[in-house]
């Protein structure tokens, strides 16, 4: 065990995560010239509807949340850590090397959006908006640059977090007052991933800008989904759910929409506002998931296929999830740190060429979860949140 944590956790070994992930970042999901041709064929000459180019997708986002926690705790602004993390922390003169590479690649990677103009495509695009909300925090708090939020970019940046903000505010919801996923669909199809992808950053500008409105939209969509959208046998999610169908959809206890549920709700019990509406809700989905965590500390890509294929994306986010609910207090047994220390031990266990593997490839939507297994970067972002 002790081999598989320092993979995960020793400054050398976490130090090559972090060049992987600030290598994913400024490269990942973008167009290469053959991609780009096609879809120049498609839209101009097929006249077909063809989706833009998103470079704040939500995988980068989880990136750059990653990479941003992790500079958080080694210049020791990240709040208590757990004594199963703090054998990695980062205390000598290289913190400042790894601090000022993250902040490099992160403000390449805002500064390749704003020089677009900063397009807003879907709620997943919300998710970068977390750390960009979390860095103008800094930098607002400080009053001194931060290598991201800097003097001269600071009232863009801040124009492009309203941005954000007004297309969650502003953004369809359905007769309950929940967020469609794809609105242009015109399904009415609630998915539990907006969750994790919107809620956190609408809660976060609530708090920022006294904006009581955003915080009760982003607590409604967990509120609601806990009322529609769960199974009343295991106390787990399903993907999602349709109020015009009564219908909910996908399967039980995918292992992702968990992580996305769980962080959604972390993320909005940052106050006591969230806090009060939630906190019970946690830690109960919390218990009911925890029932299926291996004894090696993974959990599957469906939390009851105890015998299927292992999964480090809905074992990262749903460890991360754990981590901020033991360090916010809510979560003070024993039995929590324990199960947080057994699932790092595993995602030290899928670390190799400092990438972290045995992750499920991306859902192509209800029910459509290839089982494609390899290294990708929503186990990486969440790895280093660990």
């Amino acid at each position: 065990m002790e081999k598989a944590i320092e993979r995960l956790e020793g400054k050398e070994n976490k130090k090559a995560l972090v060049d992987t992930a600030c290598q994913e970042l400024v490269v990942y999901g973008l167009w290469d010239g053959k991609t780009k041709m096609k879809r120049w064929i498609s839209k101009y000459l097929l006249k077909r509807q063809v989706a833009p180019e998103d470079v704040v997708f939500w995988p980068t986002g989880l990136l750059a949340a990653g990479l941003w926690q992790y500079r958080m705790e080694i210049t020791g602004q990240a709040g208590v850590r757990t004594a199963a993390d703090k054998a990695g922390q980062v205390t000598d003169g290289s913190a400042a090397a790894v601090v000022e590479q993250i902040d490099s690649v992160l403000l390449a990677y805002y500064e390749r959006w704003r020089h677009r103009g900063y397009p807003v495509s879907y709620l997943d695009d919300l998710l970068a908006g977390e750390t960009l909300l979390s860095a103008y925090e800094a930098y607002r708090k400080d009053g001194r640059s931060n290598g991201i939020i800097q003097g001269r970019n600071a009232e863009s940046y801040w124009e492009a977090i309203e941005k954000l903000a007004a297309y969650g505010l502003n953004y369809p919801t359905d007769e309950m007052g929940s967020f469609p996923y794809r609105a242009a669909q015109k399904n009415g199809q609630v998915f539990v991933d907006a969750i994790g992808l919107a809620c956190p950053f609408l809660y976060r500008y609530g708090v920022v800008c006294e904006r009581t409105d955003a915080m009760e939209l982003a607590v409604k969509q967990i509120v609601n989904f806990l009322a529609y959208g769960m199974d009343g046998v295991t106390g787990l999610p399903y993907h999602g759910y349709c109020m015009e169908t009564t219908w909910k959809y996908g399967i039980i206890g995918w292992g992702r929409a968990v992580g996305w549920l769980l962080r959604g709700m972390v993320g909005c019990m940052v106050t006591e506002y969230g806090a009060k509406r939630l906190q019970d809700s946690y830690i109960s989905l919390m218990d009911a998931v925890l029932a299926y965590q291996h004894k090696d500390g993974y959990f599957s890509w469906q939390l009851q296929a105890v015998d299927g294929p292992v999964d480090t994306s809905a074992t990262g986010m749903i460890c991360a999830a754990l981590r901020q609910g033991i360090e916010m207090g809510i979560l003070s047994e024993p039995v929590y740190e324990h199960a947080l220390w057994a699932g790092r031990y595993a995602i030290g266990e899928s670390i190799k060429d400092s990438q972290v593997y045995d992750c499920s490839g991306e859902c192509e939507g209800f029910g459509q979860y290839p089982q494609r297994y390899g290294a990708y970067p929503w186990a990486l972002g969440t790895a280093l949140m660990l």
